[in-house]
């Protein structure tokens, strides 16, 4: 029982973790390896001062929503991890973790709304005169992508998590 606690906080933490790294990060797409554009940003690297100079991403309503679920799903995520450990402690014996399974299942669903949104409006979302051929998704799109199995995968074991002691 200590194991899978144990296994599933380490799991929870790490899933929070990149779900942290996906939406802050700067690659969610590509360009060149002097280009990328994330969800807050689009970023070039001046050879010159050896520095990335960053100026904010146009704004249209797909950037949008992909921004707001992100930023909801790692809402939901630390969320469910504080009240699993606020329920580690005070439920009675036997308790289910419903609740924290619930907003896992929830940070988990708007991920996966999220990076859904980004793969198929992506040309809207970049609104960028150039081929979208030239690029390609970045490691933090990645990363939020193998966000969603982990998310709900901890969702689903927390809800047949019965406290023992």
């Amino acid at each position: 029982m200590v194991c899978l606690l144990v296994s599933l906080t380490v799991l929870h933490l790490a899933s929070l973790a990149m779900l942290l790294i996906a939406t802050l990060e700067k690659s969610w797409w590509v360009w060149a390896d002097s280009e990328i554009t994330d969800l807050w940003y689009n970023c070039f690297h001046d050879n010159a001062t050896k520095t990335w100079l960053c100026a904010a991403t146009s704004e249209s309503d797909w950037l949008q929503s992909v921004q707001a679920l992100m930023v909801l799903s790692v809402v939901f995520s630390s969320i469910a991890f504080l009240v699993f450990l606020g329920q580690l402690f005070t439920m009675s014996k036997g308790g289910l973790f419903y609740f924290t399974g619930l907003c896992q299942a929830f940070a988990g669903f708007t991920d996966f709304s999220a990076c859904l949104i980004f793969t198929f409006h992506r040309k809207e979302i970049l609104s960028d005169s150039r081929d979208l051929s030239r690029g390609r998704f970045g490691y933090c799109f990645i990363l939020a992508w193998l966000c969603v199995p982990l998310l709900l995968v901890s969702a689903v074991l927390y809800v047949h998590l019965r406290k023992k002691q």
